[in-house]
């Protein structure tokens, strides 16, 4: 679970305007930095099959959100994916 001073610091790096916190960019960043910190916790509890269900659907959240901005706007994807360093 990502704390609020983490979150608005993950949000202020990546948004595109001030008020920006759901444009794809942010979603991705914010779902990357979530990713992170379960696939942490999996490492050491390997058997919590419910946190690595969840970390399934993040990750496909993560990749479905990709895949609308790399057909929208593909400077603005291949930004997030360098930045991310996804790929």
């Amino acid at each position: 679970m990502l704390k609020t001073k983490k979150k608005q610091a993950v949000v202020k790096k990546h948004q595109i305007h001030d008020k920006d916190t759901g444009s794809p960019e942010v979603q991705v960043a914010i779902l990357s930095t979530r990713i992170d910190e379960l696939a942490k916790h999996l490492k050491e509890h390997k058997k919590d099959n419910h946190s690595r269900r969840g970390l399934l659907k993040m990750v496909a959240d993560r990749r479905t959100h990709l895949k609308y901005l790399e057909r929208k706007n593909k400077s603005r994807y291949e930004t997030v994916v360098k930045k991310l360093e996804l790929k």
